[in-house]
């Protein structure tokens, strides 16, 4: 915290050193960057401390040391996040003032739920008999019923299994948004086009919010424009998340909006730890972060976030609908044979079609390792980082271009 406190000091004093060196807008893209900063390590710092808090209460208490460790994984890593931001940009102005934006819209909707399911909890007393259920508004109701059930279980119903592994379908969006699919465009050059014809079409009130329009960075199509976007798309994902799940964490499953639209049975792995959908978007990032910074191929990055998003799925619900033999991974879980064969099968087509047959074989084999050892720390961060780690490496050792361009 105090490293924290010295870095935002360190901040103000070099704007305002530079302040009569600045003009207006310069000065708003400063204070903009410095904002998404803090963002940033506010985040990150209160995820260490649910990742230690949980690792301290889980001590002769429910023991989840998996979620406490990932969740504190994830802390260092938005550390990690925060800091390139710092010294080399996740965005070019105006993107950083347009992702501050959307966090504050996002934490006053959220919030204001909260606010809300507390009010609704001081006013009305659900112990007395008195109230039938027909009697109370839905969110007295969803009060009601998650306070007399255990949230959090073992094992959730298959239904709700499946709509939860779905989500790893919107690794899709990132392929398609990157690469674009036959005849279709990558996703982030159309979104760049809306983007640019709308501030075009707000001309006045671009102009008064974030400067002149000629100062765009990305009026044209091309690989800065795709990147800032992707870029600009995993973070607001992630801060769309994160928001409930940290009221979750720190207040109480009945004050997270996500809980009450889906009415969701949480897993005990995710007592006291943010959810695997923070982990997946998080390794996402780094992986990416990877990319951008010219340590790994965005072939391999794309074989690895396949993997963890298609392949982990797969295994897991194999494994949960048709696994009948079990195995004892290292790591002390129980996993099902059918689901290993489904999930490294599946890690092994992907790769193969996206890095070739050479790198699929290390890119599956990572996979599963990482899959048999269930270290505590959650696959769905390893993958999408270790994986194209592990084909970048032996492109380093081998010197075989990565794909089938050879």
């Amino acid at each position: 915290m105090i490293e924290f406190f010295l870095k935002v000091t360190f901040c103000i004093l070099i704007l305002i050193l530079h302040f009569n060196i600045m003009d207006y807008w310069n000065l708003v893209a400063a204070l903009y960057e410095i904002a998404l900063v803090l963002i940033l390590y506010i985040v990150a710092s209160i995820m260490i401390y649910i990742g230690i808090r949980g690792i301290n209460v889980n001590k002769g208490k429910r023991k989840n040391i998996y979620g406490s460790v990932s969740t504190l994984i994830c802390g260092i890593s938005w550390v990690f996040f925060a800091f390139y931001n710092s010294f080399v940009g996740l965005f070019t102005y105006p993107y950083d003032g347009f992702m501050v934006w959307w966090i504050g819209v996002i934490f006053i909707i959220f919030a204001s739920f909260g606010l809300l399911v507390r009010k609704v909890s001081h006013s009305t007393d659900f112990k007395e008999a008195t109230h039938s259920d027909q009697e109370l508004s839905k969110i007295e109701l969803f009060i009601k019923k998650i306070r007399r059930k255990e949230t959090y279980k073992d094992e959730i119903p298959i239904k709700m299994e499946i709509i939860r592994k779905s989500f790893h379908l919107t690794g899709l969006i990132f392929i398609v948004g990157y690469f674009g699919c036959y005849c279709i465009p990558p996703l982030t050059l159309l979104a760049n086009k809306g983007i640019y014809v709308f501030i075009h079409w707000t001309k006045p009130i671009y102009n008064v919010l974030w400067g002149d329009i000629s100062n765009y960075p990305y009026p044209f199509d091309g690989i800065d424009a795709i990147n800032a976007i992707i870029t600009l798309g995993l973070l607001g994902a992630f801060f769309f998340m994160i928001n409930s799940d940290l009221i979750r964490v720190l207040l109480g499953p009945e004050y997270s909006i996500f809980h009450f639209l889906t009415r969701s049975t949480l897993r005990n792995e995710e007592y006291e730890a943010v959810g695997p959908q923070i982990y997946l978007i998080t390794g996402a990032i780094f992986g990416y972060i990877l990319f951008l910074m010219g340590i790994i191929d965005i072939l391999s990055y794309i074989a690895g976030l396949s993997c963890s998003c298609f392949s982990d799925a797969l295994a897991a619900l194999v494994g949960r609908i048709w696994g009948d033999k079990s195995v004892n991974c290292r790591g002390g879980q129980k996993k099902t044979v059918e689901g290993f064969i489904a999930g490294t099968g599946s890690a092994f087509a992907f790769c193969l079609i996206i890095v070739g047959p050479i790198y699929a074989i290390i890119g599956t084999l990572i996979f599963l390792l990482i899959d048999y050892l269930s270290l505590h720390i959650s696959d769905n961060i390893l993958n999408p980082i270790f994986i194209p780690l592990g084909i970048t490496i032996l492109y380093w050792i081998i010197q075989i271009p990565i794909g089938w361009s050879f």
